[in-house]
């Protein structure tokens, strides 16, 4: 055995060297000495390859489900169903996979502000929503179809981010929006003073919905013309509505989009993580921050 073990380059075959050639009554430590490797580098057990399949399996999973994923997301995720990844190792199997999220073109939706009826001043400035039911965003999408569009008017609750109301139809009008605000009302029964905010075009602007609103005492809110990020929060759900719930499932008929876009609303509001809710779904967030009734004194 020559010092250094000058034929064998790797250490796992210096290691090999010593347990297999090494001479009768030379130690291990000194044949270690001699190939130039710690005695503690012998003892060591090879490392096994981990199998990660199930964990990519469960990756190409979400992705299935929810397109724009990130790494931080994914990480979320899994941690609920109960896997600990670490965020190298899963920002690599996303690259490996390609599961990285992809990004598209960002759309701006247009509006038609150009009536004559009254308009809500923007009382969301400054407002701290701490609850549920104080504060209600609106706003209308539409879905692209092989012959037309579907229009898709939708409420949420600022709070929770979670879907209250939404409704679709081939007309763009106030009996859309109405549809949604009716619905809306239904499920959550608002307290007075709830502020419903919305954007200046027609649909929330018309007589109908200001009267339906006022029965309900909501308080009516808009923001600036032509200025999207006055309701970010809405421009960000009708992002994620599109990119995860709509381009993947390639509508070609209005019937296939009242089918099968409920089901996608449903798995939003059960399932979909937010950033801004400590990475859970509207649901979850709503469960664990429900505060208990308030018991009246006997």
């Amino acid at each position: 055995m020559s010092k250094g073990g000058s034929t064998l380059r790797t250490t796992a075959e210096k290691c090999t060297h010593v347990r297999r050639r090494r001479p009768r009554g030379l130690s291990v430590s000194e044949g270690c000495r001699l190939m130039g490797i710690a005695r503690s580098t012998y003892y060591d057990k090879p490392k096994r390859a981990v199998d990660d399949t199930a964990l990519v399996e469960a990756m190409h999973a979400l992705k299935d489900e929810f397109e724009v994923y990130g790494w931080r997301r994914m990480q979320a995720a899994l941690g609920q169903q109960g896997w600990v990844v670490n965020h190298k190792k899963l920002k690599r199997l996303m690259r490996e996979q390609g599961l990285n999220a992809r990004r598209r073109r960002r759309y701006v939706t247009t509006t038609d502000s150009d009536h004559d009826q009254p308009i809500f001043p923007d009382r969301t400035k400054d407002m701290i929503v701490d609850g549920p039911d104080q504060l209600w965003v609106a706003d209308i999408t539409y879905v692209a179809v092989a012959v037309g569009f579907v229009y898709v008017a939708v409420i949420m609750d600022a709070w929770s981010r979670r879907i209250i109301g939404y409704a679709m139809s081939r007309r763009i009008d106030a009996r859309l929006t109405l549809a949604a605000l009716d619905a809306a009302i239904a499920l959550r029964q608002p307290p007075p003073g709830c502020v419903h905010h919305g954007d200046r075009g027609s649909q929330y602007a018309a007589e109908k919905y200001r009267d339906r609103l006022r029965e309900a005492r909501l308080v009516g809110s808009m923001g600036r013309r032509g200025n999207p990020y006055d309701n970010a929060m809405m421009e960000s759900l009708m992002k994620t509505l599109k990119v995860e719930g709509v381009y993947p499932l390639d509508f070609e008929t209005a019937e296939e989009v009242a089918e099968q876009l409920p089901a996608f609303i449903e798995k939003y509001n059960a399932r979909r993580l937010h950033s801004s809710l400590g990475y859970l779904s509207p649901e979850q967030y709503e469960k664990q921050h429900a505060r208990p009734p308030v018991k009246n004194a006997a």
